[in-house]
């Protein structure tokens, strides 16, 4: 298989497995990624709160990373959107993006909460514009940090992937989706490292 950076079309493809529309490499516009619509597993007396983002989630999501992204060849936009806020960095250069989310489960959640949300029917969703996918591996922390690594192809080019999931408060829960040619896995263990020195790769 060719391995090369993709080009400005092959992200826009991965941003459609996303579900996020067409976007201009000047000026993107992301839309949430489709995952299903949270479902808290039932427990005694739910204490619920609202599932609308506030300005301090919006802060969270938008210094999440720090100044990792903030040299000249990363692009960011960001989505305001019920249950969460979506981050998008793209690198045209690289051929590399980035997605956070910041979602909200608005009556808290636990691991079995966490397991059901991300399912085989939620990866199917995430890369269902993708050629093939394959979950290699995975692991997590003892504080509950989880790493998906995963292989992908998309219109003939091969992208290394790593997903991770963070509990982040009670009823927050941040997501990072780091997507890299597999030429640039140097450039993406390099950016895991820093983000999450803890578990930047399972094995």
């Amino acid at each position: 298989m060719k391995l090369k950076p993709l080009p400005c079309l092959i992200i826009l493809l991965f941003l459609l497995a996303c579900q996020l529309p067409g976007l201009k490499p000047v000026t993107p516009t992301p839309q949430p990624i489709p995952t299903r619509q949270i479902e808290i597993l039932p427990t005694l007396t739910p204490v619920c709160i609202s599932e609308e983002p506030t300005q301090r989630d919006i802060d969270r999501a938008l210094a999440f990373t720090g100044e990792m992204f903030q040299n000249d060849e990363w692009e960011r936009s960001y989505m305001v959107m019920s249950g969460r806020v979506g981050v998008t960095w793209l690198n045209n250069p690289v051929g590399a993006v980035a997605y956070l989310e910041a979602l909200i489960f608005p009556c808290g959640y636990e691991e079995p909460d966490l397991n059901a949300y991300f399912d085989t029917d939620n990866w199917d969703i995430i890369f269902e514009n993708y050629d093939e996918y394959e979950i290699v591996d995975e692991c997590k922390t003892n504080n509950g940090l989880r790493l998906y690594e995963i292989e992908s192809i998309n219109e003939g080019f091969d992208y290394n992937i790593r997903y991770w999931v963070k509990n982040d408060t009670d009823t927050r829960v941040i997501t990072m989706m780091m997507t890299f040619p597999v030429d640039a896995e140097a450039l993406l263990d390099e950016y895991a490292s820093r983000l999450f020195p803890s578990l930047s790769i399972c094995s």
